[in-house]
């Protein structure tokens, strides 16, 4: 909450252009392996996203949320042990507040060039990934 309590704070004073935000709390929690403090930690980041978010778009800013990887998707062995490893399933990816703007799928390489196309800022050469937005 703290965390979120700060970003708040700063979206309210609306003089910022871009915000890097990571929730931890699921990936962290996730390597545990116990299922009922993983739900605790989904909620809990749930919930300050959402805060997060709705305060954002009251002052217009967009947002691109996304996961770098899986963890609490598959948190517990086949043998009951805890899968402490990232797995490589797919991860979501949402633009919110952007307009009628859409997502096509990617890779996490793309995620930068993404925000700087929304930003109106031309993504450097050496930038391998490719911008999410779909064309108009």
């Amino acid at each position: 909450p703290e965390v979120t309590d700060r970003i708040v704070a700063v979206l309210d004073e609306g003089e910022v252009d871009f915000v890097c935000l990571n929730f931890a709390n699921p990936d962290m929690v996730g390597h545990t392996g116990v299922f009922d403090a993983i739900v605790k930690a989904v909620e809990a980041t749930d919930s300050c996203a959402r805060r997060v978010v709705e305060s954002g778009l009251s002052r217009e800013y967009a947002f691109v949320v996304i996961a770098d990887h899986g963890n609490a998707d598959k948190a517990v062995n086949p043998d009951g042990s805890p899968n402490t490893a990232h797995t490589t399933n797919p991860v979501p990816v949402y633009l919110v507040g952007a307009g009628d703007r859409h997502l096509h799928d990617g890779v996490l390489a793309d995620v930068a060039p993404t925000i700087l196309e929304l930003m109106g800022i031309p993504a450097p050469e050496e930038m391998t990934g490719r911008s999410l937005l779909e064309k108009a």
